[in-house]
């Protein structure tokens, strides 16, 4: 596997507050100790400021982010077959295919790939027919050759790359020899003394002496005078004739991946590439890393073996807040403070949901649980969690259980609960700079109830004014939400920790009769349908009425909503 150890993946929902990361990482941190497996914290979605505060202030670096869980090519049977040099002999590459078994080798430098070369390619070049040019045409090493042919060096430089010349046999007398044999050449020949003395003479660049004739001094003596190099082989002058031109490099045969070889990344999905690898065909593909290293080789009958992906879920158990592709991977375990959703898994999963406040709160029940001890870094983030989930226990959802777990929690961490929750929610109550649709997502779930789709964001600041300054783009922005998001009603909550109030901004049919009955006549709801635009800029610019209106009846309720 590309992978030695498999790696379970804790996350949470996409748009994640602090609960949702502080609580993967702690989780998988948990996992990690009573299972001695590989856990690991990922997160579905960007950081908001207040996440990004805690995590910062206690150096503990951000999980990585994934977008969608769907199988990749990491998660099959990656065959790590080693690449070759460019210019190994097409001998030497028939050899290590028999060896590993294997159709296909990757030609890498310096650990990227940088072509192929398989049996076809192999094959094919027996066919061919070449001229006696073909080994320089080729720039073949000499010390290809002495392979090849299972030679023995007598003198010269085999390093040196035939460039220049053709290969001849020197089955004439040397009278007739002097016809044919240039400068540069390759000349086969038998233990004739006045052939070999000849070829040199000629300047050949390398004389080769069949069937392990001797070579005598005078030859070798002349022979390095000339810089010529002088090979001797067992093999007869057909044998060598007929071998020679394995010696070639695989660089001359092999296919360029600047020509159109086919490669994968490890991070590619596999339903990607299934399409891709059934039209070409071909047995064997390379597959490369993000730093476009060179990994190793798939075919398509790897594919077969291709594992889900393992995850945890923490914070949410709703498909519509989940990543993407959770339906195709298997889903181990759900730790959750919500309503039970719509999630759905194959076989029986471990499923704990508690009426809490935070699930950072579960979390840390489960240390104890399990009899280990929190560390000074794994209190501070599980603190943390619940202070922002809790709104630092005002919020109704908020449980003796919770404000238990967070005071022992911030005794480990040694922090001040409500300081550390002031500066939290001061990182992340900077609003104005933010798009509307900035705003909305940052704590943004989807929730399903029968057929109906809902979307429930909240956002959390430390003053009134800046409500008052975003409401204006929030009401602009919401309906595209319901007509982009595809969702039936969305509410967006607008909540002052200072004053422990809520405003809701919602969008969608029926969403002002969902509120209205939800909060009767604790709530008091200003009508301002979009199509009357009349009463719409008496909103705006604050008609003596409304605003008497606004003023009597905020400080009177928990929430106030604009519906759009």
């Amino acid at each position: 596997m590309y992978n030695d150890k498999k790696t379970i993946i804790v996350i949470g929902h996409k748009n994640p507050d602090t609960d949702s990361i502080c609580s993967a990482i702690c989780y998988a941190d948990l996992k990690s100790k009573i299972t001695n497996e590989t856990y690991v914290a990922k997160r579905a979605g960007h950081l908001n400021e207040e996440t990004q505060y805690v995590l910062k202030k206690y150096n503990i670096p951000v999980p990585e982010y994934i977008k969608d869980v769907r199988p990749q090519v990491s998660d099959i049977d990656i065959r790590r077959t080693e690449g070759v040099s460019k210019d190994i002999s097409v001998k030497d590459a028939w050899t290590k295919m028999k060896e590993l078994n294997v159709v296909t080798l990757p030609i890498t430098y310096k650990k990227r790939l940088i072509g192929l070369i398989t049996i076809g390619d192999i094959a094919k070049s027996y066919f061919e027919v070449y001229d006696s040019t073909i080994l320089s045409t080729a720039k073949t090493r000499f010390q290809n050759i002495v392979d090849t042919l299972n030679g023995t060096v007598i003198t010269g430089d085999i390093n040196e790359v035939f460039t220049k010349g053709k290969v001849v046999i020197a089955a004439a007398n040397p009278d007739m020899m002097e016809n044919y044999i240039e400068e540069g050449d390759i000349v086969i020949l038998g233990n004739r003394y006045e052939a070999q003395l000849c070829a040199i003479e000629m300047e050949a660049k390398c004389i080769i002496v069949c069937e392990g004739a001797g070579i005598s001094k005078t030859i070798t003596k002349v022979a390095n005078e000339r810089d010529c190099i002088i090979i001797s082989t067992s093999y007869d002058t057909y044998t060598v004739a007929r071998l020679i031109n394995q010696s070639m490099p695989i660089e001359f045969l092999m296919r360029k991946k600047e020509d159109g070889v086919i490669s994968f990344n490890t991070d590619d999905f596999i339903e990607d590439i299934q399409g891709i690898m059934a039209k070409k065909r071909h047995r064997d593909f390379p597959i490369e890393d993000n730093k476009n290293n060179y990994i190793g080789m798939i075919s398509r009958r790897n594919l077969l073996s291709a594992g889900k992906k393992q995850i945890i879920l923490v914070d949410h158990n709703e498909r519509g807040q989940a990543i993407s592709g959770v339906e195709t991977a298997q889903i181990l375990e759900i730790i959750d403070h919500h309503r039970i959703g719509s999630i759905e898994t194959v076989t029986p999963v471990f499923f704990r949901n508690q009426p809490l406040g935070c699930t950072a709160t579960i979390i840390c029940q489960m240390y104890h649980e399990n009899n280990i001890a929190i560390p000074e870094k794994i209190a501070y983030l599980l603190c943390s969690a619940i202070i922002s989930d809790t709104l630092i226990f005002k919020s109704p959802t908020c449980t003796e259980e919770d404000i238990k777990a967070c005071h022992e929690l911030a005794d480990i961490a040694g922090i001040n609960i409500v300081e550390h929750g002031m500066e939290m929610f001061n990182a992340g109550s900077n609003l104005s700079s933010k798009t509307a649709k900035e705003i909305i997502m940052q704590d943004y779930k989807k929730f399903s109830v029968n057929d109906v789709t809902i979307g429930v964001g909240q956002i959390n600041t430390m003053s009134q004014t800046e409500i008052d300054n975003i409401r204006g783009k929030i009401e602009n922005y919401i309906d595209r939400v319901v007509n982009d998001g595809n969702v039936n009603m969305v509410f967006l909550l607008m909540t002052n920790i200072m004053t422990e109030s809520s405003e809701v901004v919602f969008a969608g049919k029926s969403a002002g009769s969902v509120i209205a009955n939800a909060f009767n006549d604790s709530v008091i709801i200003l009508v301002i349908m979009a199509k009357q635009q009349f009463l719409r800029k008496l909103y705006q610019e604050r008609n003596s009425f409304f605003r008497q209106l606004w003023k009597h009846y905020s400080s009177k309720c928990d929430i106030m909503c604009t519906p759009v």
